[in-house]
């Protein structure tokens, strides 16, 4: 299995006035495809502002950013737009669903941005809700839809265009927890059929669903377990 994401020495140092603070310290690791990662830590510890570099919705200060093969580390935000839209799928713990539109027209939005014809995107869409259980629900509107189902239709949104990665913020953080056991089982599902997965959550229960632990703390990694050899 080759690797799909690739992080060596990233530094990401933000400047308050005339302070620096430093959100990662030189963390080094590689995701092979396929792999579940879950990443954990505390407040603080960094590994939000990992997810949002891994997210290409920022740049490291310093170190290299392998994507699927694609160094974006340096790359302008007209470019990480669209290596965003092609590489990663994205799962929110709010859903980040649009309220007044039908699930399937929802699960539409990044193909919308690839610019397929509007025929291709109803038959993908269409499909990715039946991958998570969805069939029959495109037309319902988010607030026809348990939070569950929203959940489903946000990671339906998130396949769609067969990313390289799903990256998972706290999937489960507004869900009670039967439904967010059904949630990681459809997680651990989707991982089963080859589909590679980097969920953050700050829940031991959640991340023992992942096959690999990487914890985060001042901005360091100080443990990696289940990884792969």
């Amino acid at each position: 299995m080759g690797e799909v994401i690739s992080l060596k020495d990233i530094r990401r140092v933000f400047t308050m006035g005339d302070q620096q603070f430093e959100a990662l310290r030189s963390i080094s690791f590689s995701v092979a495809e396929g792999e579940f990662v879950a990443i954990m830590g505390a407040s603080g510890s960094g590994k939000s502002t990992c997810m949002n570099i891994l997210g290409c919705l920022d740049h490291p200060s310093s170190g290299t950013y392998l994507l699927d093969g694609l160094d974006v580390a340096g790359m302008d935000l007209n470019r990480l737009a669209g290596i965003r839209n092609r590489k990663l799928g994205f799962v929110f713990q709010g859903f980040n669903l649009l309220a007044r539109t039908p699930a399937v027209e929802n699960v539409e939005l990044p193909l919308v941005y690839a610019g397929l014809s509007a025929k291709e995107r109803r038959h993908k869409a269409l499909a990715a809700l039946e991958q998570v259980g969805l069939g029959g629900k495109e037309s319902n509107h988010p607030s026809q839809l348990s939070g569950g189902q929203q959940q489903r239709v946000a990671i339906a949104r998130a396949l769609v265009n067969n990313p390289a990665v799903i990256l998972a913020d706290e999937p489960t953080g507004n869900l009670d927890s039967s439904t967010s056991e059904e949630i990681m089982d459809l997680f651990t599902d989707l991982n089963r059929r080859g589909i590679t997965i980097i969920m953050v959550t700050h829940e031991a229960d959640v991340a023992a669903y992942a096959g690999r632990r990487i914890t985060f703390r001042d901005g360091q990694i100080i443990g990696d377990t289940g990884a792969n050899p």
